[in-house]
C-alpha cells in the first residue's frame, strides 16, 4: 500500500489557475493515454482539499459526460475543509479537518491492500509529506504554462531528493515523471 500524489501541471509548476481553472489541462490528450485507468484501479481510499471537492462539484456535468456519473469515484472519499460543504448524494464522503495523521489511519483501514490517492491540491499533498505519510509522486507535466496559479507542492523539498523512478511520454502534451519520496517515517507510522 502507498499513499500516492497523483495529479497534472503546467511545465512551470501550476495545477491549476488562480481561479481554480482546470481548462488548460484538457486539450492536452486524453486520460486514457494516461496511466490513469491502471492507475485508480488499484486506488482503495481519497484524500482531497475543499478546493478540489468544490471544483468536482462546479463542473458536475462535465465530470458525468466523461465518467457516466457526476461523481466519479466509488472509493471513500475524505474531504479536507474547515468549512460545511454540500454533500454528493450516493458518494462515501467524509468531510474532516485538522491533522492528516488520523484520518491518514482510518484511510488505511478503508483502502485495505491498495493504495490511498492524495487528489489535491498541492498544500494538502505537502501536509502528507510533512507527516512523513506520503510515499510517491506521480506528475503528468503538461506542455504548457501558467505564469502564476496553484502550486505544485507549495514545499522546499531538497534534502534529501525525491528519487526519480519513471519517465514516459503521453501524447504530445505531457511527460509522466514518477518520483519515490525519500521515509522519513517515524518508528510506528508506518
Amino acid at each position: 500500500m502507498k499513499t500516492q500524489y497523483y495529479t497534472a501541471t503546467s511545465l512551470d509548476g501550476f495545477i491549476a489557475t488562480e481561479d481554480d481553472s482546470l481548462d488548460w489541462l484538457f486539450p492536452l490528450g486524453d486520460v486514457n493515454d494516461t496511466s490513469y485507468p491502471d492507475f485508480i484501479a488499484g486506488v482503495g481510499a481519497l484524500a482531497m482539499g475543499s478546493a478540489t471537492y468544490e471544483w468536482m462539484l462546479r463542473h458536475a456535468q462535465t465530470v458525468a459526460a466523461e465518467a457516466g456519473s457526476p461523481w466519479p469515484y466509488t472509493q471513500p472519499v475524505w474531504v479536507f475543509t474547515h468549512r460545511t460543504l454540500p454533500a454528493v448524494p450516493g458518494a462515501d464522503l467524509h468531510f474532516v479537518r485538522g491533522d492528516v495523521r488520523p484520518v491518514h489511519s482510518a484511510m488505511r483501514a478503508a483502502a485495505g491492500s491498495r493504495n490511498i490517492w492524495v487528489v489535491g491540491g498541492g498544500d494538502l499533498a505537502g501536509q502528507f509529506h510533512d507527516a512523513g505519510l506520503l510515499d510517491e509522486l506521480i506528475v503528468q507535466v503538461g506542455s504548457v504554462t501558467l505564469g502564476r496559479g496553484k502550486p505544485l507542492f507549495p514545499r522546499r523539498l531538497t534534502s534529501p531528493p525525491l528519487t526519480l523512478v519513471s519517465v514516459r511520454q503521453v501524447g504530445t502534451g505531457f511527460a509522466e515523471l514518477r518520483y519515490r519520496v525519500p521515509s522519513s517515517r517515524a518508528a510506528g507510522d508506518a
